[in-house]
Order: C-alpha cells, then structure tokens, then sequence
C-alpha cells in the first residue's frame, strides 16, 4: 500500500518532469557561472557551543495541513535572521506543502544567512534549479533514494557548490548516509510514512553517529528544554518550522526556543 511519502515522490517526478519542459536543464547550467559563491551552511551551524537554529520558512504540510495563513516568506525570513537563527530552510515543495522555489529566490535577495532547499530531491535538475535560486544546502531524504542514488546526488551538488543535509529516519540508512561523507546528517523525529513524531529518536541515533558529523535534529521540536534535551546529547543544531510559524510573535518564539 502506498505511504505517503510514496504518493509525495511520484508528485515530485511530474512536477520535475513538467519544470524541465519549461526550463531546460541547460538553460540552468547556462545561469551557473554568473552566480556568486555559495555561503558555508555547515561553518554557519559549528560557528559557536550552543545548539544552532535552522528556522523554516513551511506554510503548511499534509499532517497539518495550513499552519500560518497570514504568510509572507520574506517576511518571516528576515525575522528569523534579526531573531538569531544561523541558517533558514525554505520548503519549496508546492503540491504538499503550499511552498515555492519562488520564495527561495525572494529570501535569497533579502536575508543574508545560508539557505536551505527543503524538498523531495530525486533528480540532478531540482540541485540545478536549487543553485540558481539561491540556496547553499539541499536537503536529500534517504528514505526517498537508492544507497547508490544518495550518493550521486551528493556529488553532483557538491560539484554545483551546494552542501548537503541528508537526512534519515530508518536506522538501517544510516550507513548509506555516511557513505556519502556528507558533514551534515539530520535525524528526523518524523517517520514521513506515518507523520508519527518522537523526539527521542534523534537521541537514539546520535549514538551511531561518528563525531565528525554534525549532527542535526529534526521535527517535534517545540520547547527550550526540547532543544536543552538534545544539546545535552551532542547535537549540534535543530531544524524547526510549525512550532515557530504558528505563533503570532515569531521573533520572540525563537529567543523563548532558543534561551528559555
């Protein structure tokens, strides 16, 4: 029976498949070479001790369906980055998620922080496209992608200046993860299949995971003593977005999330 990050893949490959008959991958490698460098998502989150914040700019999500109505992208990006975020993900996922790569583009010209693409990546042209709007990350979720798919994924964003957050869920993916020698792995507390959250799932990866990874915690993150539990157990940054965008004073529920 297919789940729902099944039905959310095979979207995923017609959205691809229409944006390339509208904008040839070579038309987007044509863009490359009049970009600006990419900034360093990883040195933005080891910059200092504490447990760094990757906040999400996410207006709605199939579990729960809209989160902020009054939504503006720029907006919430650029509290974000006055309130103490080190990094910002953009989902840009439209069927699913109400996102945009369009918002990506907006928030590149307006905030000056690394930037995320929060998607469902399965192809070279979405890492392409993610390049030319403006992001220095892509996300890559094992549970989408063959060990072998992973990998190549990888290389080819890095060969396009693009670090990558891999993230998992299963424990078995973990060594394909690593495999790739990605420096950021995220452990989402969400399975994707289900929507099922458990914050001490994250702990209990984190032990398999070698030091030199840093390590980030994803989903059902909403309390300072959430984020107090996880950084006391070596992880290094937390991704969070429905917790922060439900709440009518963004910039204060990042420092209540962040200090207490």
């Amino acid at each position: 029976m297919p789940t729902i990050l099944d039905e959310i893949v095979a979207a995923t490959r017609q959205t691809i498949a229409a944006d390339k008959a509208t904008v040839p991958a070579s038309e987007l490698r044509a863009q490359l070479r009049d970009l600006p460098p990419t900034r360093d998502f990883h040195a933005a989150l080891a910059a200092t001790a504490d447990v760094r914040l990757i906040a999400e700019v996410k207006r709605a999500s199939p579990s729960a369906g809209l989160i902020r109505a009054d939504f503006d992208p720029v907006t919430i990006a650029t509290i974000y980055q006055t309130a103490g975020a080190a990094c910002i993900s953009v989902l840009t996922d439209k069927p699913f998620f109400q996102g945009d790569l369009d918002y990506l583009r907006q928030i590149r010209a307006a905030v000056d922080l690394p930037l995320l693409r929060k998607d469902f990546i399965v192809d070279e042209y979405q890492l392409l496209q993610a390049r030319v709007a403006g992001a220095d990350c892509a996300l890559l979720i094992a549970e989408c992608l063959k060990p072998d798919e992973l990998k190549r994924l990888h290389e080819q964003a890095v060969d396009l200046g693009l670090q990558t957050l891999i993230e998992l869920y299963d424990p078995e993916n973990l060594e394909s993860v690593l495999a790739t020698g990605t420096e950021l792995v995220g452990v989402n507390n969400r399975d994707l299949r289900t929507f099922k959250t458990d914050l001490h799932h994250t702990l209990r990866l984190k032990k398999s995971i070698p030091d030199d990874r840093l390590v980030v915690g994803e989903s059902g993150i909403v309390t300072h003593a959430d984020v107090c539990l996880l950084g006391d157990a070596g992880v290094k940054a937390i991704l969070v977005g429905e917790s922060l965008m439900r709440q009518s004073d963004i910039a204060n529920a990042v420092q209540k999330l962040l200090i207490g």
